[in-house]
């Protein structure tokens, strides 16, 4: 019969219940959080901190003065519409249909609005360039036409010259061709002899026109 003794017992049940200790004293410590990645983030750069000079003039490699590039901003809408004369309701048509307000586009559009309506009444009906009901539809505003004659010259296959001189900037001459050649006017402007190409004075329209 195998048998142990008190001392042995005594020193078999301490170890046990130090390593319950132990192992229970493990389980219960905290552990701490991970930082954030804010808070690592904030600590870098804290640690690894930087700081540079921009001179008042820039030169390159070779001395030469370096010069920068110059940068332009297209008007919107809302300012258009608040400027309101016929150069920019041109533009708004241009923007609408998603090509470029260059002088060649304007110049191709407002002759073509006093072509229509003359240039001193060129809102007549809020319709500039007389589109719809056989050119004598009437439109709440002027940006309501700006956005019909956009989308129909811009999807309809009888203007797709237009379209394509509008899109690519060409020279007025291009352009203006097309515009005779389509299908928009049925008298196609005599092919260019009821044409002006004199300067297009910028008008404004009234208040009233407008959204």
């Amino acid at each position: 019969m195998f048998s142990v003794s008190p001392f042995h017992s005594r020193r078999a049940l301490g170890a046990t219940v130090g390593a319950f200790i132990l192992v229970t004293g493990i389980a219960m410590a905290p552990l701490a959080a991970p930082p954030s990645l804010a808070d690592a983030r904030a600590s870098y750069a804290a640690a690894h901190a930087q700081e540079f000079v921009v001179a008042k003039s820039v030169t390159s490699a070779n001395s030469t003065p370096v010069d920068r590039d110059d940068f332009s901003a297209t008007a919107g809408p809302a300012t258009l519409i608040a400027s309101g004369t016929n150069y920019d309701w041109a533009k708004l048509v241009l923007l609408y249909a998603g090509w470029p307000a260059s002088d060649n586009n304007v110049t191709v559009l407002t002759r073509w609005m006093r072509q229509e309506n003359g240039a001193d009444s060129w809102w007549t009906r809020n319709n500039p360039l007389n589109i719809g009901m056989g050119g004598f539809a009437s439109y709440s505003s002027l940006d309501e036409s700006a956005h019909i004659v956009a989308k129909a010259l811009s999807t309809s296959a009888g203007y797709r010259a237009i379209a394509a001189g509008f899109a690519t900037s060409a020279d007025p001459a291009t352009t203006e061709y097309a515009i005779w050649a389509s299908p928009w006017a049925g008298g196609h402007y005599a092919w260019g002899g009821h044409w002006h190409y004199s300067p297009v004075d910028v008008v404004t329209a009234p208040a009233s026109s407008w959204p």
